[in-house]
């Protein structure tokens, strides 16, 4: 039990380093903005760029996890990340910065699936459940932390906190060629999921939960994205500041998870947390446009997190519980409409900001209603 909880740590903590790099790029932003000229578009595209290849080659690299083993793969998605950070740190040139996210996209979706299989090996249906709720959380704070990481190290560097990622990624690479074995296959499970087609994404107890994932992921990846663009423009906040207030979110988020969403889903269910706090997300969102000073600002983002914190685990915990021997194909189109999210919710609220400031939050903050509006119609299966 010891020897497992171990190689679950490792793969949690691989997992939280790749998804670091989404985040990390952002409090520097608006410096790297400035240094190389570049629109808020390009900024919203050079965010993007991550998730879009992450997408495209995730299937793929499922694939290759099953032909080529887990670790393997894990391991290359490791090396290719810290180099991706690398060049981050060095590039002068949009163009590096791009071949960067670029890079950055292929190590998550070569380490995404493949930490996924590998929890699907190690646990048992009874087990698989709690295991897949420490994924999701170690995604959304390596995310959500990833500003504030980066923000503080931005006092000692531009580019400090990506040379400092690539280093991480490159220890958590090596920790894992020593430590990991290829886990024994669940062969009959992954037939059974193999059959799992594309038409399982409408059946209905799958599709509301599917469209909250996007949803979320959209309007957390618009925010976020231009948080940083956003304060700096207009209060002319400074990376620490930023990190600041990122920071101090996620860790507020991150005690609301411990501390209420075991009582709030026995409260309310976990549709009814998900709409609670979707509501909540509507008007803070929208509040995020008419505060003018630091205090109001830092109220309304810390309280913006708990309630993007709230439902991502309650989303989670409600598809272990209703998916039975699906788990994996659960686990694969969480992933697939968080990308999709974390692809558009940054290239439209680039073409926003833009046009005006506060447009990438009006709009998201219409997109978290239609979330509402969908949450309201859900209805609990009978046998939840």
């Amino acid at each position: 039990m010891e020897k497992l909880n171990m190689t679950l740590l490792i793969l949690l903590a691989n997992l939280f380093i790749a998804f670091l790099g989404i985040g990390l790029v952002i409090p520097v932003m608006p410096t790297i903005m400035n240094e190389l000229n570049l629109s808020g578009s390009v900024v919203g595209n050079l965010v993007a760029a991550f998730a879009i290849i992450q997408l495209v080659t995730s299937p793929v690299a499922g694939r290759w996890a099953d032909k080529y083993g887990r670790k393997r793969m894990i391991v290359i998605g490791l090396f290719i990340f810290s180099l991706s950070e690398l060049l981050f740190g060095l590039g002068q040139s949009v163009e590096v910065l791009f071949i960067s996210r670029f890079l950055g996209g292929f190590s998550a979706a070569f380490i995404m699936p493949a930490v996924t299989a590998y929890i699907a090996d190690i646990t048992t249906k009874e087990t698989r459940p709690k295991a897949l709720g420490y994924m999701s959380a170690a995604i959304s704070t390596g995310f959500i932390i990833g500003p504030g990481f980066g923000g503080f190290l931005a006092e000692l560097g531009t580019r400090v906190p990506f040379f400092t990622a690539a280093v991480l990624a490159l220890i958590a690479a090596l920790i894992s060629i020593i430590t990991l074995r290829e886990p024994v296959r669940n062969k009959a499970e992954a037939a059974l999921n193999q059959k799992a087609g594309i038409k399982r994404i409408f059946v209905p107890m799958y599709f509301f939960a599917f469209m909250i994932i996007f949803i979320t992921a959209f309007a957390l990846a618009a925010f976020e994205s231009f948080f940083s663009l956003y304060v700096d423009h207009k209060f002319a906040f400074t990376p620490k500041d930023i990190a600041i207030v990122i920071t101090g979110g996620a860790i507020i988020g991150a005690v609301a998870q411990v501390v209420l969403f075991d009582w709030l889903t026995k409260k309310w269910g976990e549709i009814g947390l998900i709409r609670y706090c979707l509501l909540l997300s509507v008007v803070l969102v929208f509040l995020m446009t008419t505060v003018h000073t630091y205090v109001y600002i830092l109220l309304v983002t810390f309280i913006i997190f708990v309630g993007f914190d709230l439902i991502r685990p309650a989303v989670t915990s409600y598809l272990s519980k209703i998916a039975g021997d699906e788990q994996g194909f659960v686990g694969g189109m969480n992933s697939m409409f968080t990308s999709i999210g974390n692809v558009l919710g940054p290239i439209i609220g680039g073409i926003l900001f833009d046009m005006n400031l506060d447009y990438p939050f009006y709009f998201s903050s219409i997109f978290l209603l239609a979330g509402v509006a969908l949450s309201l119609a859900w209805k609990k299966p009978a046998d939840l």
